[in-house]
């Protein structure tokens, strides 16, 4: 995870320092337009999905005995699958805790679309189509009643085309809850929208940091709400989604991680990289140690480089960095 930061980091760096090079407007465009598609390409190649579905399982967790969640569930022998299908036991609760459950029948669909994937009319009326298949594939005649059938859709960002496009066509939005909008008008099923960006920070803390450009607060907020669920289910969702999340956002998880307090399971994620600055702080003692007993025995620069770079196993240039950082300070 932190090499592939590094090499990110260092592929932006690159492009910054021909940018500030190019003669003209044209050719800025070009650089501006390669760094925004190294975005996109990084958000895209994230498995947001999985994180989506331990979202899904933390978010309706106070019903999850009740439910049988299903990802990409195959309506076929060809490839065509529901991103999430979630099924109600016959002694479920009729209306589920969580606000984005209220919709939800014995039979729902969920589609998501992750950050930077279009939610258009296509989409809707693709999960339309799923919901319609998924009840056409029954064992039995109408064994997946009509009226038992929902359709919800995930996106992180508010889908202002399809909005305008579904006012056009004479449905009705309704924001039922922060960020969850009900679609009426002549339509096949119950049919919610969910804009994640607008969720209640408190209530969906899950859902509202599988983002590419998470909110300190979120993350803040998700590490308490999740710091005390110890099941199995429940670290292996935690873990799935923090994944996807540090991914997308690792400068902002480096400051959660080093304040205090850090949840365990942020701990137990990046343990690498903590043992990493710990062993770099071990090193950075050591060497202000080597210096300060070089000083004091009247050893020229070059002669402490060398001691450094024997002493630690370090480059030439790490040794020049200690020797700038605690030389000056010594004499």
């Amino acid at each position: 995870m932190l090499l592939n930061y590094q090499q990110i980091k260092e592929k932006a760096g690159r492009i910054r320092k021909y940018h500030a090079t190019l003669p003209n407007k044209r050719e800025e465009t070009i650089i501006a337009q390669k760094t925004k598609k190294s975005s996109s390409d990084k958000a895209k190649k994230i498995q947001w999905h999985p994180a989506f579905y331990a979202a899904a399982e933390l978010e309706l967790k106070e019903n999850i005995e009740e439910l049988d969640l299903i990802s990409e569930y195959h309506l076929s022998k060809e490839p065509v699958r529901i991103d999430l299908l979630i099924i109600k036991e016959e002694n479920a609760d009729k209306v589920m805790k969580n606000e984005i459950g209220h919709i939800m029948r014995k039979y729902n669909v969920l589609e998501y679309k992750g950050p930077g994937d279009e939610l258009s009319i296509d989409t809707l009326y693709k999960t339309l189509g799923y919901a319609c298949l998924y009840k056409g594939y029954g064992k039995t005649t109408n064994e997946i009643p009509a009226e038992e059938l929902t359709v919800s859709l995930f996106r992180e960002a508010y889908p202002k085309e399809l909005f305008l496009e579904l006012k056009r066509k004479g449905y009705t939005l309704e924001e039922k809850y922060p960020g969850i909008y009900y679609v009426g008008g002549n339509i096949l099923f119950p049919v919610q929208i969910v804009v994640i960006s607008r969720l209640s920070r408190v209530m969906h803390s899950s859902l509202r940091i599988l983002s590419a450009n998470a909110d300190i607060e979120d993350i803040r907020k998700f590490l308490e709400q999740t710091e005390n669920m110890k099941t199995p289910r429940e670290r292996n969702n935690i873990d799935a989604v923090l994944q996807a999340s540090v991914s997308a956002n690792y400068e902002i998880y480096q400051k959660v991680r080093r304040a205090n307090g850090m949840c365990e399971a942020l701990r137990e994620l990046m343990k690498d990289e903590i043992e990493q600055d710990v062993a770099r702080g071990e090193a950075r003692g050591e060497a202000r140690g080597i210096i300060d007993t070089c000083y004091d025995l009247g050893l020229k620069e070059d002669a402490i480089l060398e001691r450094l770079q024997k002493k630690l196993n370090i480059s030439l240039k790490t040794a020049q960095e200690y020797l700038k950082t605690f030389g000056k300070q010594m004499i």
